[in-house]
């Protein structure tokens, strides 16, 4: 066909005119394409989100507390040891425990009913993995010295009860009550001092050496079963709010919140809160 009258038309227009509808999709497709390659240039350098690539697996800190098995979550709260003796104690047992454990925990299955009367107390216990011990044991350890009418319960001053997994993963407690290889106190009291011979209060657990539990101090004189309970009480007794306390006298009972680990001062063994 022949164009009559005006110049010709120039090189846009003749493209148009040739190719019609596909003259205005060659540009954007154009600009679409490389659009999506400026994308895949910066995901592909980490600024972007690659749905394909799975996310990191969350540190133990990311976790919530007592799942099944942890490691050493943030404290809630301040710490409480007991300090060293200024001299190193003898051995008044056979050392037969593990020095170094697993160094994660696991929350000791089970519930209890309430023990005694007054605001309720919940706790979990958790031992660490890789120690050897009895789990339900110690628990049961626990659960009893806690439920003692000579206890932090005594005279309906207060009520605990046991939780297990499935609380504790909730966070549905007010403390935990937690048995520590030596190796790994300073994973669970961190800064707290204790080199390994010491228990503490560290945020919401009450850290049991398992050294102490297993072989006590010399000022018991072999008397394990004794310094269990004063252990469990004088840690349990931090977890509730309460400081350390001097010997009050020669001869007289040593408060469970002396440090009797160090030494007795004059004062005799006692492993309760109201004796």
């Amino acid at each position: 066909m022949t164009r009559r009258g005006g110049p010709p038309p120039g090189r846009v227009r003749r493209f148009v005119l040739r190719y019609g509808w596909r003259a205005y999709a060659i540009p954007i497709l154009t600009v679409a394409t490389l659009l999506a390659l400026v994308d895949l240039a910066r995901t592909g350098t980490g600024t972007g989100t690659d749905p394909a690539t799975p996310p990191a697996a969350a540190s133990t800190a990311d976790r919530p507390a007592d799942t099944v098995r942890t490691g050493a979550p943030a404290p809630t709260g301040e710490a409480v040891g007991e300090g060293v003796p200024s001299v190193t104690p003898t051995t008044v047992a056979e050392a037969t425990y593990v020095e170094q454990g697993a160094g994660t925990v696991t929350v000791v299955p089970g519930t209890s009913a309430v023990f005694g009367t007054g605001p309720l107390r919940r706790f979990a216990v958790e031992v660490e993995d890789g120690i050897g011990v009895d789990a339900a044991a110690f628990a049961l350890a626990v659960e009893q010295t806690l439920a003692d009418p000579r206890g932090w319960g005594a005279g309906g001053r207060m009520s605990f009860q046991r939780v297990g997994v499935e609380e504790a993963a909730a966070g549905d407690f007010d403390f935990k009550v937690s048995l520590i290889s030596p190796g790994s106190m300073e994973t669970y009291c961190p800064g707290v001092g204790t080199q390994g011979y010491t228990s503490c209060r560290y945020g919401d657990r009450a850290v049991i050496n398992l050294a102490r539990w297993e072989t006590a101090v010399p000022d018991y004189q072999g008397d394990v079963a004794t310094y269990r309970l004063y252990v469990v009480n004088h840690e349990v007794g931090h977890a509730l709010g309460n400081g350390h306390q001097p010997c009050p006298g020669p001869g007289q009972l040593a408060p469970v919140m002396q440090q009797q680990t160090l030494g007795l001062e004059g004062c005799t063994k006692n492993a309760w809160p109201y004796p």
